[in-house]
């Protein structure tokens, strides 16, 4: 860093420099690698640096993407609450209500295809709903190796990775977006499904509960699922308040905001760097 004349380190990914030779901010997504270390079995290296960068004060500031992650690392690592700063994400401007793809009705889920998502229990809810209503289920996003990859039926369909501007169309197009998480921190294709004015349906995780805001539908349990999934599937007109919704909440994020908080954490740390050393 002092051979680069860099003023500040900012690391995206839990890291910053062992050395505090300058003033650092870091990045903490989530807590996943210490909440269940089996979502993550190669990050042992993060879940043995990250906590002593913060404790040691290493990290000047930690930005965190939701209130809910907030309360957690300052239980986790035992930090000072005025370290850490929340500044949501925002979504690609890309990402917006335009022509749906050209597709039969269909249910939609977006992001890595991984255990901590629990597609399993949510293919089980949209097979229960199968048997009455001809709607398909589609899987966007990268599979990881350790997902247990779902036998082939009708009606069912892995994408693979898409591009954004395919994703937006599918997100336009789907009767809900459906996220069944176990946990996030943040959950950016909550809010790029609601910038295109999708229906959304998530569990009952707390940081998808923060950044629905009462616009996505939060449910627990197979039943809610199945409920809900038919509901929308058997009776489309019921979903309109909810894509409005949507859009309401979605006008409330954008990167022009988190890059100008970004900035003010910067500063924040370039202060508190000069008055400790």
């Amino acid at each position: 860093m002092i051979r680069l004349r860099c003023q500040l380190f900012h690391g995206t990914n839990f890291e910053v420099p062992y050395l505090p030779s300058r003033p650092s901010v870091m990045t903490v997504h989530d807590l996943s690698p210490w909440i269940n270390p089996d979502w993550h079995q190669s990050a042992g290296r993060v879940r043995a640096r990250c906590p002593m960068l913060i404790r040691l004060g290493i990290a000047t500031m930690v930005i965190v993407p939701t209130q809910v992650v907030k309360i957690q690392v300052i239980a986790q690592f035992r930090t000072a609450p005025s370290r850490v700063v929340v500044i949501p994400h925002g979504a690609s401007e890309t990402f917006r209500p335009g022509p749906p793809s050209n597709r039969p009705p269909y249910f939609l889920y977006a992001g890595t295809l991984e255990p901590r998502k629990s597609l399993g229990h949510l293919i089980a809810a949209w097979r229960e709903v199968r048997r009455s209503e001809a709607v398909d289920l589609v899987l966007a996003g990268r599979a990881r190796s350790d997902f247990l990859m779902p036998a082939p039926e009708p009606g069912l369909y892995l994408t693979g990775e898409v591009s954004d501007r395919e994703l937006s169309a599918l997100y336009a197009g789907a009767i809900a977006v459906v996220y069944p998480s176990q946990y996030e921190g943040f959950g950016l294709p909550v809010l790029e499904a609601m910038q295109c004015g999708a229906c959304v349906f998530i569990s009952r995780d707390a940081a998808l509960r923060e950044v629905g805001g009462g616009a996505a539908l939060s449910l627990e349990g197979m039943k809610a699922w199945v409920e809900a999934l038919r509901a929308a599937a058997a009776r489309p007109q019921w979903l309109e308040d909810r894509r409005q919704m949507s859009l309401a909440r979605a006008g409330e994020f954008s990167w022009e905001q988190t890059a100008r908080a970004t900035r003010e954490v910067y500063h924040e740390a370039m202060r508190r760097f000069s008055v400790t050393t």
